[in-house]
């Protein structure tokens, strides 16, 4: 409720822009550790594989506004699930255009929005695979620069709740517990950027 109230208050002030997102996700590890009351790992934290390294835990999405880089929509999910069996819960209903890096390669294929009156006709710039980039046409690669710098603001918030706020690893059981301490760190972090902006044109 939080995180919403102060969404209509940045809209109300003209702090939000509206009709373009960026969209990502971030691991969050939770302890794997059997060492609790239960004795078990919690059973909605999962497995999955970044590279060549796995991680146990969650994973925090976020949708991030283009224009300003405030966080406008927090889910969270086990970590086992893809980034694009989230993307759809992340844009918002005015949105024509969404950012996303490569991991997001056939959203606009996914039955959920390509079924979807609104969702459908979203222009979804997602960004080229590495391997691809060195095959193509310097203007193209300097097009997938432009897109990269749009798509870097949804770094921001990630860095403040993670490395400012210290939130590295969960602290409760359970996903729906931890995305509401998501929900309010989240929060957080566009006062934080509120004020930081404020400063810098003061």
């Amino acid at each position: 409720m939080l995180f919403e109230a102060q969404n209509r208050i940045f809209e109300k002030e003209g702090w939000m822009m509206r009709g373009g997102s960026i969209i990502d996700a971030t691991i969050i590890a939770a302890p794997s550790s059997t060492k609790n009351a239960t004795g078990q790992r919690d059973p909605q934290m999962h497995q999955t594989k970044k590279g060549n390294q796995w991680y146990f835990g969650m994973k925090g999405h976020i949708g991030v506004d283009a224009g300003t880089g405030y966080v406008h929509t927090v889910t969270a999910t086990a970590a086992n699930v893809h980034d694009l069996d989230e993307a759809a819960n992340l844009v918002r209903v005015d949105d024509e255009v969404v950012y996303t890096d490569a991991g997001y390669q056939g959203a606009s294929k996914r039955p959920e929005i390509a079924s979807d009156e609104h969702k459908s006709k979203i222009e979804w710039c997602v960004a080229a695979r590495k391997g691809r980039l060195k095959t193509m046409h310097p203007h193209d690669r300097a097009v997938e620069t432009r897109k990269a710098s749009v798509r870097a603001k949804v770094e921001h918030p990630f860095l403040i709740v993670k490395r400012d706020f210290g939130f590295s690893k969960t602290r409760y059981r359970g996903i729906a517990k931890n995305l509401n301490h998501l929900q309010m760190l989240f929060a957080s972090a566009n006062w934080l950027m509120r004020a930081r902006a404020v400063a810098l044109a003061g």
